[in-house]
């Protein structure tokens, strides 16, 4: 466990680094297409103790983010944060 203030660093060991950036991109779509949840539009039971509907969005929800945190780690553009330093100096 690396120490409190200490970066992990997080790179991506596959020989193809370009096919995760495609696997979280398809999944942009396949997450739109699920956030209309319709086959619980007319469901009255419950799960955590909330109404299904919310309780499939409250964990969409946390799906969601962790599909942009994987985004953010393996599609983000390389060379964005270096133009933005060149800029400042």
């Amino acid at each position: 466990m690396p120490a409190a203030g200490a970066s992990v660093d997080i790179t991506m060991t596959t020989s193809k680094p370009g096919t995760i950036r495609w696997i979280l991109f398809a999944a942009i779509p396949i997450f739109y297409l699920l956030h209309n949840d319709f086959w619980w539009w007319d469901d009255p039971s419950s799960f955590l103790g909330l109404p299904i509907g919310l309780s499939y969005h409250f964990l969409f929800c946390l799906a969601v983010a962790g599909l942009m945190r994987l985004m953010v780690v393996y599609a983000w553009p390389r060379g964005l944060e270096d133009e933005g330093e060149e800029d400042d100096s």
